[in-house]
């Protein structure tokens, strides 16, 4: 019988996140798992140091044969784990991802569960990865240890208003390290938008001076 495969969840936050319950929600969706993790590793940044380096951190602790990336401001749906890691076993994929449900989140702190994708092309939902023409997935993926630990995380500096791009950057570098990257055509987690000052739906990932950090 072959031997299980293991997996972590991976999430960095900021305090903000610890007082104002996003974390606690976060974590919620993971113990709500049809397929429980291994192991949830969660790391503050204290020191305000970053979303890539506090991932990083996290990261360096997991030993479970995958890990699985979420932010703290995100939520899983109750079968994210079973479906992905049943995804790598029909796959053999080093790495591999689905998508989401963007969950719009209001000034008066109400949210609501969009159905369509405004953020990326229908065809990055739909189509398989390609590693000839790569897009950018999230950083919510599910991933071998030893890789994502070969790649690690960097933040580039893309200026104050945008994001750090640590996912395209992670996606680039597991692709040249020769991994195999898989789509799962699921919606199987949750995307936080943040409403923006001047009303219009924004993301705040890895930009801890917006949304519920502002």
């Amino acid at each position: 019988m072959a031997r299980r495969r293991t997996v972590s969840v991976i999430t960095p936050a900021h305090p903000a996140r610890v007082t104002n319950g996003l974390l606690a929600q976060a974590t919620g969706s993971v113990y709500a798992q049809t397929l429980l993790p291994d192991a949830h590793i969660v790391a503050i940044d204290v020191d305000r140091e970053g979303a890539a380096a506090t991932r990083q951190r996290a990261l360096m602790s997991a030993s479970t044969d995958f890990v699985a990336f979420l932010d703290s401001d995100d939520i899983f749906f109750a079968k994210h784990l079973e479906w992905l890691m049943k995804h790598q076993q029909e796959t053999g994929a080093d790495f591999c991802y689905s998508w989401f449900k963007i969950l719009q989140q209001f000034a008066n702190g109400s949210t609501r569960l969009l159905e369509d994708d405004t953020v990326f092309p229908v065809t990055h939902y739909l189509n398989p990865f390609n590693p000839d023409d790569p897009i950018e997935t999230t950083i919510t993926t599910l991933v071998r240890t030893e890789l994502a630990k070969e790649v690690g995380f960097k933040e580039l500096d893309r200026g104050h208003d945008q994001n750090s791009g640590e996912d395209r950057y992670f996606t680039i570098e597991c692709l040249k390290a020769g991994a195999k990257i898989s789509h799962l055509v699921r919606k199987s987690w949750a995307w936080r938008h943040w409403q923006l000052p001047n009303g219009s739906p924004g993301n705040s990932s890895g930009r801890a001076h917006k949304g519920d950090a502002a």
